[in-house]
């Protein structure tokens, strides 16, 4: 078992592909989740399935859950102003970064 402290999670927003939509989600397996979020099971009624939001547009490491988890509902509760000013400090072209990860 590993200790606390030394996993992997990360708070990642996705957007559709004309960057109407966000949507703010942890993980500790990004690669996998964002395909999970692109492959949805054909009875879904995910938000993200039935808004086609599924592009990465910005992700933070964080290796304790709790924390992760705080800036998850942290950047949740923002405005969408605020969300977006984040994600162009982060990636000023709104650059798909799913082959990045």
């Amino acid at each position: 078992m590993k200790t606390k402290g030394t996993h992997n999670y990360y708070v990642y927003i996705l957007t559709n592909k004309i960057k109407t939509v966000l949507y703010v989600g942890v993980t500790n397996n990004l690669k996998e989740r964002l395909y999970f979020h692109k492959n949805p099971e054909a009875i879904t009624k995910a938000f993200t399935a039935r808004y086609k939001v599924f592009y990465l547009i910005y992700y933070e490491h964080f290796f304790d859950i709790d924390t992760a988890i705080k800036r998850e509902k942290q950047i949740k509760g923002w405005r969408r102003e605020k969300k977006d000013n984040l994600i162009s400090e982060f990636n000023p072209r709104w650059k798909v970064l799913d082959n990045e990860i």
